[in-house]
């Protein structure tokens, strides 16, 4: 693309994640004989903590640390008999600065509701709003978004929809992101992530664009271990030339407690 602050605004357009909880425990009769496994009471209120650390934070295909490493963290809160749920997750990144702005910080609130259907058929409907403070751009970067998804077993879709301009580029709300993607579960605990992405930017055509992903994913216990090679095929130039949308390997290492 020829020009660029348009490419840097849309290296905004970037990646994100999804947390599962399971637990287990045996009862047993002391004079009988063993009696059935019993499921553990699920918490009605549960809190979790993530860190993570990425080679290169991608969102929706492309860079928002200009192809460096990035640091992130959150909070995530559950109430289980409803579904619902809200949270916070911070991550380090470079786009703004990059685009002509003030900030290296990027500040995700969302909340929503998740649950079950029927067997294996699960939805999730919310919103996000992804909050860059004082980042002084001449659209804000700012946006906000409302999300639905359905999953059936590993597979999953899921729709995006912005009520704001998307990521400072001027004159883009009600831009949409299409998610189509699966994690199987292949042997060990090592799951198979696979992604591909549609984002369309409305009356900004040439910014759109489509990403993919495949990765794999283990879960070692002091930490969980993610690999992923990612492209988008568009061009999102850095001010050092970067392409920030070319294909790549992202490894990260992130811990839930």
């Amino acid at each position: 693309m020829k020009n660029l602050s348009k490419n840097m605004t849309l290296a905004a357009a970037l990646t994100l994640a999804v947390t599962a909880l399971s637990g287990s425990a045996m009862a047993q009769d002391t004079v009988a004989a063993p009696a059935p496994a019993v499921a553990e009471a699920v918490p009605d209120n549960v809190v979790s903590y993530n860190v993570a650390l990425t080679s290169d934070y991608r969102y929706r295909g492309i860079s928002q640390s200009r192809l460096n490493p990035a640091i992130s963290g959150g909070a995530d809160y559950t109430h289980n008999p409803t579904g619902l749920y809200v949270g916070t997750w911070l991550s380090s990144i470079k786009w703004i600065k990059d685009g002509g702005g003030d900030t290296n910080l990027e500040w995700d609130i969302y909340a929503g509701k998740r649950g079950e259907i029927s067997k294996d058929f699960t939805y999730d409907v919310g919103s996000l709003y992804y909050f860059y403070p004082s980042n002084g751009l001449s659209t804000n970067a700012n946006t906000f978004e409302l999300y639905g998804q359905l999953g059936y077993g590993p597979a999953y879709i899921k729709y995006s929809h912005s009520t704001t301009n998307l990521f400072g580029v001027p004159d883009s709300k009600n831009s949409g992101y299409l998610d189509v993607g699966a994690n199987i579960d292949m042997y060990e605990g090592y799951l198979l992530n696979l992604h591909v992405g549609r984002q369309k930017v409305e009356h900004n055509d040439a910014l759109s664009y489509t990403d993919y992903k495949l990765g794999v994913t283990k879960d070692f216990g002091m930490a969980t271990v993610a690999l992923a090679y990612v492209k988008a095929n568009i061009t999102s130039l850095a001010p050092n030339g970067k392409n920030l949308a070319k294909s790549g390997l992202v490894l990260t290492v992130s811990k839930t407690f």
